[in-house]
């Protein structure tokens, strides 16, 4: 890897596509924790209908992740599908701001989705491909980071806007189009395609690296629609992902979070500043667990962060008073900073070289549908038994999840 291509020690690609992800979690971020606010004080919505928004949205816009993950592999092209995705997401911002049924705010959030559909799986794959293997807890960690570091932002924005023009949704849906453009236009201009199935020089400390060289010969060529085959991927892929969808099915929308939050008292101009707080741990978190993930092992700070989770959801089905929501949303925002960019990156060291963006694909799709059956069992338990329901049922799943993944380590041990 060139010394001349890298920024702060990074492949250039990787900076651009954390500096794309900044701006375009600044635009999301200043909308996302206003919209259950949105919906259930301006627009009179109930929670079993906002869990099935936020259901549909992520789930329907999943089954893309997985084609343009293929799509991308095939085409040998990522540059042309992130525009794409994130133009998408960018032109989506006008549908809630003028919006004034829950429907509209469910085309929002489903083509704000499909956008995001489209562009991760290439994203991911540009990331990977940029990165030696040994380093991609690093990689995946600083995207991570500067992410949620918009996710930081957004919210101070949002906060900010509000408190000037009181109450003015409408006016801080209208101003995240700003930074949305900016992060289209970052990969316009800046980011360079490298191609599919990009070589990197690396020494992967994987056991099974002699396995993934074998699959990676397999003759699959740009341009060359071959359909996808489950061959492709080795068993330990296919067991993560059922772990990983399992994890899933108890982790409902983050609106929950918030609605839960509104729930024992916090005023609605503080849930900007609540979201922005998680976030900040989050971001700060990040970087330093992918680091901590390529020195120690990707899949025990993984099996950290989904015990943590059940602990977080137990504890706010067990919530009573508002400082209990603060602590456990800086809780819930480790637990962020120690499972996503990880959780990509140990699929990084699992999968063939030329089926990055399918591999992602396929990951982000299982656990993305898992969103639908998540946000209608969540918002049932919530509007038909109580909102501590909602949390013990994400609590157990974790657990399910977490039993199952201690299995796979041990799998793996022996086999390896």
């Amino acid at each position: 890897m060139e010394t001349k291509r890298k920024i702060i020690g990074l492949h250039r690609n990787v900076f651009l596509a954390g500096l794309v992800s900044f701006f375009m979690d600044l635009s999301s971020e200043m909308i996302y924790p206003l919209v259950p606010i949105f919906l259930s004080i301006v627009l009179g919505v109930n929670k079993s209908v906002i869990g099935l928004i936020e259901g549909i949205a992520e789930s329907t816009a999943s089954l893309l992740k997985v084609f343009s993950g293929w799509l991308s592999d095939r085409m040998g092209k990522r540059k042309a599908l992130m525009i794409a995705g994130y133009g998408i997401s960018a032109l989506s911002r006008p549908i809630v701001a003028l919006s004034t049924l829950w429907g509209h705010v469910l085309a929002f959030r489903f083509v704000d989705r499909f956008g995001k559909g489209i562009r991760g799986a290439p994203r991911d794959a540009v990331i990977a491909e940029s990165t030696p293997m040994a380093e991609l807890g690093r990689s995946f960690g600083f995207h991570r980071s500067m992410d949620t570091l918009g996710a930081v932002i957004g919210p101070a924005v949002a906060f900010l806007i509000l408190s000037i023009f009181t109450g003015n949704f409408r006016l801080v849906f209208w101003l995240s189009m700003i930074p949305a453009i900016i992060a289209v236009s970052v990969i316009v201009f800046f980011i360079k395609e490298r191609g599919q199935g990009s070589q990197v020089s690396v020494k992967s400390d994987s056991v099974s690296q002699k396995k993934l060289t074998l699959k990676t010969d397999t003759n699959l060529n740009p341009g060359t629609l071959e359909p996808l085959n489950p061959s492709f991927f080795d068993w330990r892929f296919k067991v993560f992902v059922a772990v990983a969808t399992l994890f899933a099915l108890g982790n409902s929308s983050d609106v929950f979070l918030i609605l839960r939050a509104a729930n024992l008292g916090i005023k609605e101009t503080q849930i900007p500043i609540l979201y922005l707080s998680f976030n900040l741990i989050y971001s700060l978190i990040s970087m330093p667990a992918g680091i901590l993930a390529d020195k120690f092992g990707k899949k025990r700070v993984i099996l950290l962060g989904f015990i943590l989770f059940g602990f977080i959801y137990w504890g706010f089905a067990g919530a009573s008073q508002q400082w209990h929501i603060w602590a456990l949303f800086m809780l819930y925002g480790i637990f962020m900073g120690l499972t996503e960019g990880v959780q990509k990156a140990f699929i990084g060291t699992i999968i063939p070289q030329n089926m990055k963006a399918t591999g992602y694909g396929i990951f982000n799709t299982f656990t993305g549908l898992a969103m639908l059956p998540a946000s209608i069992i969540g918002g049932w338990l919530w509007d038909n038994i109580s909102p501590s329901a909602t949390f013990y049922f994400g609590a157990v799943t974790a657990g399910s999840a977490t039993l199952l993944f201690i299995i796979l380590i041990g799998l793996v041990k022996t086999k390896g």
